[in-house]
């Protein structure tokens, strides 16, 4: 049974948020950096080595530093993400003396300017009109959680389905209804990172039918161009996938989605699988007209 986490099953777990990158010589790996590129670069929030993408519990649940944390509320594709991440920033401003209060004023101001998100923005915005104080943040977390624990249970509901189909208990159709059903309660109502997840470890179960794999990618192909992105190359760069389903994407992708999008594609699983930095595909992707 798939846990409710979201690390991916084909490379080792990430770093905590916040901490260093294992490497004990070198220099502190700057989360607000890495934030950023993966803004540049169209993509979700990952962690510093690709393993896994952000998700709110790891602004809610654990300490992350206050200028990733700010990156993230104004450059994360994923809304409940940035939501998450503002959250906390506000949280201490009401005991910080009046010099320090003023510089989270004003970021709070340039988050309300530039956030991607329009709720984001409007959070930035009410937190300010409020005085920081602790009773509208904690409205907000609310407001947050509301929305996120319906689709977390129709999330586990999904999971036992997976299961059926595991034990061969239903069929495709039936299971690929469930699946339609499962992405539209919870899109944009479940984080990216949880939804991806979830979709990693069927491409990689040998006990999901490759029939029900391949529905799945043509499923996928209908999605927006930035989450159609990350959850192929997941697909393709997942260590060990069956050579059928690798080219079934690669031709499904060439034939469907146009010259852009498969180069985009293409690049980004040469970095999932270490072939290519962040800026070598930065660079690619920024020189080419007309991004799919």
């Amino acid at each position: 049974m798939m846990e409710h986490t979201a690390t991916s099953p084909n490379r080792p777990a990430a770093p905590p948020l916040g901490g260093k990158t294992g490497m004990p010589n070198g220099p502190r790996f700057d989360l607000a950096d890495h934030f950023l590129m993966c803004s540049k670069l169209g993509r979700y929030l990952t962690v510093s080595d690709g393993s896994r993408f952000v998700i709110t519990d790891d602004f809610r649940d654990a300490p992350v530093q206050h200028e990733a944390a700010a990156v993230a509320s104004i450059y994360s594709k994923d809304i409940l993400v940035a939501q998450a991440a503002l959250l906390p920033l506000g949280a201490p401003v009401h005991k910080m003396s009046a010099r320090r209060r003023e510089k989270y004023e004003r970021l709070f101001h340039l988050i309300e300017e530039q956030a991607l998100s329009e709720v984001v923005r409007r959070s930035a915005r009410d937190v300010l009109r409020a005085g920081f104080r602790n009773a509208e943040i904690r409205a907000l977390e609310a407001e947050l959680g509301e929305t996120l624990s319906p689709a977390r249970i129709r999330y586990r509901q999904f999971l036992e389905v997976v299961k059926q189909l595991m034990d061969r208990k239903i069929t495709a159709g039936p299971f690929l209804e469930e699946f339609r059903n499962f992405t539209q309660v919870v899109a944009g109502k479940l984080d990216f990172g949880i939804y991806s997840f979830c979709l990693d470890r069927m491409f990689g179960s040998l006990r999901i039918p490759l029939k029900v794999k391949k529905l799945l990618v043509l499923e996928i192909l209908r999605y927006p161009p930035i989450v159609r992105r990350e959850l192929l190359t997941n697909v393709l760069a997942y260590r060990g996938q069956a050579r059928e389903l690798i080219e079934f994407v690669k031709y499904m992708v060439a034939t469907e989605l146009g010259k852009n999008a498969a180069i985009e594609i293409e690049l980004l699983e040469a970095f999932k699988l270490q072939r290519l930095s962040m800026e070598d595909i930065q660079v690619s992707l920024m020189a080419r007209p007309g991004r799919a």
